[in-house]
This record gives C-alpha cells, sequence and structure tokens, in this order.
C-alpha cells in the first residue's frame, strides 16, 4: 500500500492542532484541500481517524493508534531528507508569532530584520497583543508569555528570567524620602497596575506582602513607566522595560536588599505535538540566544548579543 507523505502530515498536524483548518495553514494548503487529503488517507486505510466537528476535531480509536506509527514515519522522512542535498535547508513557510505588545516593540521588532535575513524561507506574521489568545484556535505557532503559566497542555520553555523592582525618580525620592523597608510603601504614592495592590518581597523572615495604593492605577506599563519618570511615585517595574532608565539615572532602583516575589519568567509557549516544527525551533532558539544568559537589558552594556 503507497500513502502520500502529504496526506499523513496532514492527519498528523489535525490530530496534534485539534482543528483541521489550523493544520492546513500549516501546511500551506486550503482547508478543502485538507479534508479531501485526509479522506483519501482514510479511505485508503478503510477506517475513521477522526471525530469531526464544526471547531474541534479528536481521534477515534484507530487513529489514536494510527498516529504514533505516523508521527514515526514523518519524522524518518524528515530525517532522511535533511542528511541530504538541499533537504538540509533552514526552515520553510510562515511563522505565526504573538507577543506581549511592549515587550514585542522594545525586545523583539529590533531583531526581526536579523531574523528574517537568518531565515529567508520565512515569512512571519507577528501580532503584538497583551491578551491571551487560545494558539490552537487561532493557528499560533509560539507565544512569549510573562510570569507564572497556568496548567495547559501547551509546551513552554524558559527564555529569560524577568526580574522586576521598585522604582521612582530622583525627584520624588527627594522630596517624599527613600523607603528602608517593604512596610515603609504604605506611606508613599504608588502607582499600581490592574489588581497589583498587594506587593510580596523576600525577607530575613520570610515572605511579607505589604498593601499598596496611590492616586493612578492603570492596566498599561508603559503609563506607569511615564508617571514614575514624571516623578508622581514608586512603581513596581520589570528590568526589561526600565533597564535603560535605571542604568541612565533617570530611574532608581529602591529596597534593592529585599527581592520581589515571587520570581517570574518570559516564556516561549507552543502547542504540544509530536512534531514541532523547525521554525518554532528556530524562532525560539533565536530569540533565547539573543536575550542571554543573564538577559541583555539586565547587564550594564545592555548589548544583546548577535546569534546570527
Amino acid at each position: 500500500m503507497h500513502f502520500d507523505l502529504l496526506d499523513i502530515a496532514v492527519f498528523v498536524r489535525a490530530a496534534s492542532l485539534g482543528n483541521l483548518s489550523a493544520a492546513a495553514r500549516d501546511l500551506g494548503l486550503s482547508t478543502s484541500s485538507a479534508s479531501s487529503r485526509l479522506a483519501q488517507l482514510e479511505q485508503q486505510l478503510g477506517t475513521r481517524l477522526l471525530h469531526r466537528t464544526t471547531r474541534r476535531i479528536s481521534l477515534t480509536g484507530e487513529g489514536e493508534r494510527f498516529l504514533e506509527h505516523a508521527a514515526q514515519l514523518l519524522d524518518t522522512a524528515g530525517q532522511a531528507a535533511q542528511s541530504v542535498g538541499r533537504g538540509a535547508q533552514a526552515p520553510q513557510g510562515q511563522l505565526r508569532v504573538t507577543v506581549p505588545a511592549s515587550f514585542g516593540r522594545q525586545h523583539v521588532s529590533p531583531a526581526i530584520p536579523a531574523f528574517l535575513a537568518a531565515y529567508p524561507g520565512l515569512t512571519l506574521d507577528l501580532r503584538l497583543t497583551d491578551q491571551v489568545i487560545d494558539l490552537v484556535e487561532a493557528g499560533v505557532d509560539v507565544a512569549l508569555r510573562m510570569g507564572a503559566l497556568p496548567d495547559s497542555s501547551l509546551v513552554a520553555r524558559p527564555l529569560a528570567p524577568s526580574h522586576r523592582a521598585v522604582c521612582a525618580s530622583p525627584g520624588y525620592l527627594a522630596a517624599q524620602g527613600t523607603p528602608r523597608h517593604p512596610d515603609e510603601l504604605r506611606h508613599h504614592n504608588c502607582i499600581v497596575l490592574g489588581d497589583q495592590s498587594s506587593w510580596q518581597f523576600g525577607t530575613a523572615l520570610g515572605k511579607t506582602a505589604v498593601a499598596v495604593a496611590g492616586n493612578l492605577r492603570t492596566d498599561n506599563g508603559e503609563v506607569i513607566r511615564d508617571a514614575i519618570l514624571a516623578g508622581m511615585g514608586l512603581a513596581l517595574k520589570s528590568t526589561w522595560d526600565v533597564g535603560a532608565y535605571l542604568r541612565s539615572g533617570a530611574l532608581v532602583r529602591v529596597l534593592p536588599d529585599y527581592p520581589v516575589l515571587p520570581a517570574v519568567s518570559i516564556w516561549a509557549v507552543y502547542p504540544s505535538r509530536r512534531q514541532v516544527p523547525a521554525k518554532t525551533h528556530a524562532f525560539i532558539d533565536f530569540f533565547a540566544a539573543r536575550f542571554g544568559s543573564p538577559p541583555y537589558w539586565d547587564s550594564p552594556e545592555a548589548t544583546p548579543p548577535a546569534p546570527w
């Protein structure tokens, strides 16, 4: 029995993503073409591999048994192609990525020309959004996310730590004094992000939480950065956002002996699948190398390494 590897690829990708339309986009096919190829494969095998609904698909019992062998077949074919001639080439196709808006503008956007120059076979669909979207539903290959991650079927790889610090302008501290202990924050004007009105710190006696308040609360980190630069008060900021201002002296780090808790990271998150496309690995590896360890925004020079 002879099979078309593209038919098998449609099945494996659809099973991994749980969505035939997303699988078709990932493989550069129309949904109707992918559906026809899947039907052709099922006809050849004489069995139904997937249950289909208007929004989701799921494996049948026969599909579960076939998936492992199908994935191994594609892995073997891919390794064979990459071992000779033109098969050993850079990743190809369209790569869909979502990144938090401010972080993306500051630390991803400047590297896009170098990334696409390193991988000329790729086209990049980059979406800057602070919304947490369903990667499978949206057909996204990889997302960058901040902080603690909820349990899910997604695969997550840490790219860099995201250190946070209490910051203020020299003018504010000269006028209002510099807090020496987290408890003293109760007496200061603290600019609050969203509902984060309790800041946690590590002390010699363990973790302590401090209720903070001020005359400005916002859901936008850039608004908070502008406010503390203008001398309005203190704020809890990520160093990737304010590192340049700390180095220049426009902002001052307050309470440096009390680490902000919990420690958080910047993650690359992608759908759990047996076959992770080379384009996904390329993006993750590129930016892991670019951010560095420790990340460049935390170094005195703040110069991103060149991973290309």
